[in-house]
């Protein structure tokens, strides 16, 4: 399966124009450094500005369009999630963690600042994303910002991201099954993806058809992810993904990768993705940029 240029042109594009657009965001919703606190502060917004595709986010703003959904709430919630991910990324970095000196092309933030800054950093970005749900700027409905909370709760606390990061520490240097790997990756990548292709939908107050149908295409494409990163860090560089490479190995990381070998990862990268695509069969044309993007994601060089 492969991507056209016409396709890559396309999702290329709308990348870049909601990547602007969640980066506009995100510049007016982080405090401005200020006070005594003002090296925290500035922490928050290195770990979090530049930020990339922004997938995420992405993700986030087309599904709101499939049901009409206002940008400047959904743009709100983007920002949300990816704030929740750059804590994400600024923990996994610490010594105690990954040990990475290197994101997104600059130092890491322990190493740009400190590592109790970036311990602090990481815990307020992440409150501050539960903050930015609460407030009715992202809905007018209460129990749809309840919604929102408890699904992001599950896809960020121990069944989600923080649970995931635990196993994948704890099987480091063993040869745990497919499945143990799978649920690994389904927890500590795809529960968030999950959640951004939920987000419209729940604001939208979609059918629990539709809902369900975007909830499997982000576990599908979640997994895909996590697979092309794996992929990613055994055959990419640093100047193409802006971190360091290779690691996986190094440290006896559990993978699909170490479970299959490349090319049969890469067989089940790409069964992923025509397994998204096709939850979206309910959908129109509106839906496009949504099947691309899942293409895009194990066809990415960074």
């Amino acid at each position: 399966m492969s991507t056209t240029l016409t396709d890559l042109s396309r999702i290329e594009t709308a990348f870049a124009e909601s990547a602007a657009f969640t980066e506009a965001t995100l510049d007016a919703l982080l405090p401005k450094p200020s006070g005594p606190e003002s090296r925290l502060l500035e922490a928050m917004r290195y770990a979090t500005l530049s930020g990339g595709k922004r997938l995420r986010a992405f993700l986030v703003l087309q599904t709101g369009s499939l049901f009409g959904v206002d940008r400047r709430p959904l743009g709100r919630v983007a920002a949300a999630v990816e704030c929740l991910h750059a804590y994400s990324l600024v923990h996994d970095d610490l010594p105690a963690m990954d040990n990475d000196d290197l994101r997104r092309g600059k130092p890491s933030l322990h190493k740009a600042f400190d590592e109790a800054t970036a311990i602090l950093a990481g815990d307020a970005l992440l409150t501050l994303a539960f903050g930015l749900i609460a407030s009715p700027d992202a809905h007018g409905d209460p129990y749809v910002r309840c919604e929102l909370l408890s699904r992001l709760c599950v896809a960020s606390g121990h069944a989600g991201m923080a649970g995931g990061q635990m196993m994948d520490l704890a099987f480091e240097g063993k040869s745990p099954g497919l499945p143990e790997i799978t649920r690994l990756q389904r927890m500590k990548t795809a529960a968030l993806i999950t959640f951004c292709c939920e987000a419209g939908a729940i604001m939208g107050k979609s059918s629990p058809r539709m809902l369900q149908a975007l909830s499997n295409y982000g576990q599908d494409v979640g997994l895909a992810f996590q697979i092309a990163d794996d992929l990613l860090d055994a055959e990419g560089t640093v100047a193409e993904t802006g971190k360091s490479v290779g690691k996986d190995a190094a440290r006896g990381k559990c993978t699909v990768i170490s479970a299959l070998g490349v090319e049969r990862a890469r067989a089940q990268a790409e069964a992923m993705v025509s397994q998204a695509i096709a939850h979206l069969d309910l959908f129109d044309e509106k839906a496009d940029l949504l099947r691309a993007a899942a293409r895009f994601v194990i066809e990415r060089r960074a």
